[in-house]
């Protein structure tokens, strides 16, 4: 649908892998110019059973200092396993390597901001308006190791 008959073209239409890819590449040029950090980077965990099924995963990326949590997600029946604490574990130890000292992730209010609080994630604020009446949880942990005051 174009709105246009002179000058530029407003165009809508179903997403456009290309236009995607530019944003990102124009947004990443202006971020890199306002904050100085040009160390972008990404990364995935995944779990695989014995014959080569997705058991669950993580997909992140990392920006100066900071790994941001895209996707965590396991299989149903490996969740009593331990399995996403253990993604999530390797996936901070990753972060860490690779020179962050913190990480942000949010999560759906019917999805796991419990499982994140019980491994030290602090919620950080909400949005409001999904569906169903639900919230999504913004949730953040330093990585850095502190002291216990009293102790050197």
């Amino acid at each position: 649908m174009t709105t246009d008959d002179f000058g530029p073209t407003l165009i809508i239409g179903e997403r456009d892998t290309e236009l995607n890819d530019r944003l990102t590449e124009e947004l990443i040029a202006f971020n890199t110019v306002a904050t100085g950090a040009a160390d972008r980077g990404s990364f995935s965990v995944k779990v695989a059973d014995e014959a080569g099924e997705l058991v669950g995963g993580l997909a992140a990326w990392t920006w100066g200092g900071l790994c941001g949590i895209d996707l965590l997600w396991v299989r149903d029946d490996s969740r009593e396993e331990g399995w996403g604490s253990r993604i999530l574990r390797a996936a901070e130890a990753e972060a860490r390597r690779r020179g962050c000292d913190r990480v942000a992730v949010s999560s759906f209010t019917f999805q796991a901001p419990g499982f994140y609080r019980r491994h030290g994630y602090v919620e950080t604020g909400r949005t409001l308006g999904i569906p169903g009446g639900h919230a999504d949880v913004h949730l953040f942990k330093s990585l850095v190791a502190t002291v216990p005051s009293g102790q050197s």
